[in-house]
């Protein structure tokens, strides 16, 4: 049986907006309460919303868009010809 596609609709991308605002928010509390706590230092806080954030939200980014479905592989992809003889202006 041949596996069924269909594309993420409107309620997925507003679902994938809201997880990557939600894991900002999240990422971005859980340095603050580190701070506050006295646990990292200003500097080390600084390190991690520069150098490690955006990896996070990479990441985060990645599985939400396999989990919603808007992962594609070789199969969905289709050639591109361009018309020969024929110049766009």
């Amino acid at each position: 049986m041949e596996r069924v596609k269909t594309t993420p609709g409107p309620d997925a991308a507003h679902a994938f907006r809201l997880g990557l605002i939600a894991a900002a928010l999240l990422g971005v509390v859980a340095m603050a309460s580190l701070y506050a706590a006295g646990e990292a230092s200003l500097l080390l806080v600084g390190f991690l919303l520069v150098a490690c954030f955006p990896v996070y939200l990479v990441f985060v980014a990645s599985a939400l868009s396999v989990w919603l479905g808007y992962d594609k592989d070789a199969t969905d992809l289709r050639p591109v010809h361009r018309e020969r003889g024929r110049r766009r202006g």
